[in-house]
């Protein structure tokens, strides 16, 4: 296998690595007829990454007939290769990929200026050929953007985030930052960006939802889109089917797949959210009927200050109230009679509204007139020894 590239193909090379760096800690390389697949793919299979270079890329590119050659690498190793992407491509003049199977070992040689060679030999181990399955023509939802709108997108969100939720209308998209739980939404730090249609090279939306993915691999693929300059296309479906990143260009072609959260998350999430407040225990100040009272008698009340002193409850009422009641009452006269104390706040309204509460008057007992009211007192003690 012998592979060349030359001027500025060098740093596109060392630009895809560093973004494949993104995604997971191997990197898979596989020569094909029809170009050079470099893979990766994270620990959890939630993402995977791929570029394929075709032969135009190189400058030279020939692999022997009928090579069924597959391996994988430490891309850290790989990096290393491509450390310093700002003065690669002013002193390496071209790349060298060469592969020595008696050894084991992928070659790289840096051929830079003055004639100075860097060769790395790096091993490899033989893997299976690493290839997702998707199909970006079925997706409802397809949107390409310059990668400059996305870069400046994405960059208010901090680098710590991990997801990121789309949400997709006909004339607009936002984007913000995805909280896991919904308890701590009121402490967490909401950011949410929209973009209008116009901003877009291509909108083209069927479905209406909100997608969830991660942003860190979403992040690589910008940073490879940036230095290339190359158009980032999107193709999303419903929450659950992965979303699909798409950089194209007539000499390579880039795809990124980032599974999404379905739509079970959200049910299992908002169901969460329904027993946390159901197992809640409950207020102890919401325990008290009476405080209970209180609150749903003050909250009907107008707004604004009342000046108006609270109508005097009727003697009948007095006369039916229970003991604890008519002990209530008494101890409230005596605070209204004596002097106020600093201690307790000087609410008035509530124990007028409590009572209120307690018994409302009927009907019944207002259409009766108020002098026929029977007044029952308890016989003093001259009238007692009378009687005997």
């Amino acid at each position: 296998m012998q592979c060349v590239v030359t001027g500025g193909n060098v740093k596109v090379l060392g630009k895809a690595v560093h973004s494949l760096s993104r995604i997971g800690d191997e990197l898979y390389v596989e020569p094909q007829e029809d170009g050079l697949a470099l893979r990766s793919v994270n620990s959890s299979r939630s993402a995977y990454a791929s570029f394929l270079f075709a032969p135009l890329f190189f400058s030279r590119y020939s692999i022997p007939r009928g090579l069924n050659f597959r391996c994988k690498l430490a891309i850290k190793s790989v990096q290393t290769v491509f450390r310093s992407l700002a003065t690669l491509e002013k002193t390496v003049e071209k790349c060298h990929i060469g592969l020595d199977e008696q050894k084991d070992r992928l070659t790289f040689t840096l051929h830079c200026k003055h004639g100075l060679l860097k060769t790395h030999n790096l091993s490899y181990q033989d893997s299976e050929s690493l290839e997702a399955v998707f199909d970006k023509d079925s997706c409802a939802n397809v949107f390409r953007a310059q990668p400059r709108v996305l870069v400046d997108t994405v960059v208010h969100f901090p680098t710590s985030l991990e997801e990121v939720t789309v949400t997709l209308s006909d004339e607009r998209m936002w984007v913000r930052n995805h909280v896991e739980d919904e308890a701590e939404r009121s402490k967490a730090v909401l950011t949410e960006l929209c973009l209008a249609a116009d901003e877009f090279d291509h909108f083209d939306i069927k479905l209406h939802n909100s997608i969830t993915f991660c942003l860190k691999e979403f992040r690589g693929l910008l940073l490879f889109a940036e230095s290339t300059g190359l158009p980032v296309t999107m193709y999303l479906d419903e929450p659950g089917s992965p979303v699909v990143l798409s950089v194209t260009d007539s000499v390579l072609e880039g795809n990124f797949v980032l599974a999404t959260l379905s739509d079970d998350h959200y049910l299992r999430q908002s169901n969460r959210g329904a027993d946390a407040e159901q197992t809640r225990p409950p207020d102890d100040f919401m325990n008290d009927d009476m405080d209970a009272y209180l609150i749903a008698m003050d909250s009907s009340v107008a707004p604004g200050p009342s000046t108006a002193d609270p109508p005097a409850p009727s003697l009948a009422a007095f006369r039916k109230l229970p003991a604890s009641n008519y002990r209530t009452r008494t101890y409230s006269e005596e605070e209204e009679d004596g002097e106020e104390d600093p201690e307790r706040p000087p609410d008035k309204k509530f124990r007028s509204l409590f009572f209120g509460s307690v018994l409302p008057p009927s009907p019944r007992r207002s259409s009766q007139p108020f002098t026929t009211q029977e007044v029952l007192a308890s016989d003093s003690e001259e009238d007692e020894a009378e009687a005997e």
